[in-house]
């Protein structure tokens, strides 16, 4: 890999500061509601504005995500999707768009199912950008961290309301990329966010890191994008989007349409 292959979060939040922007990041789950939806998906959240892509790795127990999220992996694991499908897609969407950068987000019990060395090397192949392990605290990371970044993939990780400063000051330390900043106390998909809160935890953050601070959980519309965007560096939507596709998921041509009417509105309302 070169390095312009390598770093293509980097170059998208670079490219985004220097136009006084903030990132659009949706997250949608790899095979919902097939398999063969998915790159045509992703390739219509960049149309719709996207900036980076997080793709939800299907996972049986996917502790962190409310029931929009977990039926959108019941879905796909009804399809039998693993994460060998998802360097698929990935290297399908890579033969068209080869500027958006894509991470992966799931859980490390898929991961260590391949092995760890596997995992880097085939995500890396695929065109893969930066991975987010939900359960792998930055403690644990000294196995996997190594081989990503060896390999030009950033570590993301996630900072919680309840993170104390000096674990928030160990994830910061680890993080590459951008960090994940959960708005909210509970599961995705979870109730109101409140800015005031989220840019009062995002102001020690500031002083820990130089990383871009993305925020997600709790944004639902144009209005709540607008709001997060004026105290974050980019705002993360997921269970909006999940819902459409759940809305439609017998009839998956209507799919990207709600898409991208969600994302539009989203991405009107952050460059407003």
């Amino acid at each position: 890999m070169t390095a312009q292959t390598m770093n293509r979060i980097d170059q998208r939040f670079a490219a985004l500061k220097a136009q006084g922007r903030r990132a659009l990041i949706p997250y949608i789950t790899a095979g919902d509601p097939a398999p063969e939806h998915t790159v045509g998906f992703m390739h219509t959240l960049v149309e719709a504005g996207a900036d980076v892509i997080e793709l939800g790795v299907p996972f049986s127990d996917p502790m962190a995500d409310g029931p929009v999220i977990q039926k959108a992996c019941e879905r796909a694991l009804k399809h039998g999707v693993r994460l060998s499908h998802l360097f698929e897609m990935v290297r399908e969407f890579r033969q068209t768009d080869s500027e958006t950068p894509v991470v992966l987000m799931g859980y490390l019990n898929p991961v260590e199912r391949i092995g760890l060395e596997a995992f880097a090397d085939q995500a890396a192949e695929a065109g893969v950008d930066g991975v987010l392990i939900v359960d792998m605290p930055p403690e644990e990371a000294d196995d996997v961290g190594p081989l990503l970044k060896a390999r030009g993939l950033a570590s993301i990780f996630l900072v919680a309301p309840t993170t104390s400063p000096a674990r928030a000051a160990t994830i910061c330390a680890h993080g590459e990329g951008y960090i994940y900043y959960v708005s909210l106390k509970g599961v995705t998909g979870s109730a109101t966010l409140n800015a005031e809160d989220v840019a009062a935890h995002l102001a020690p953050l500031r002083e820990m890191t130089d990383l871009p601070l993305c925020v997600g959980f709790g944004i639902r519309d144009g209005a709540s994008a607008a709001e997060v965007g004026k105290v974050a560096d980019g705002v993360i939507v997921g269970s909006a989007l999940i819902n459409r596709v759940a809305e439609n998921a017998e009839r998956p041509e209507a799919i990207p349409a709600a898409l991208k009417a969600v994302l539009g509105e989203m991405r009107q309302a952050l460059d407003a």
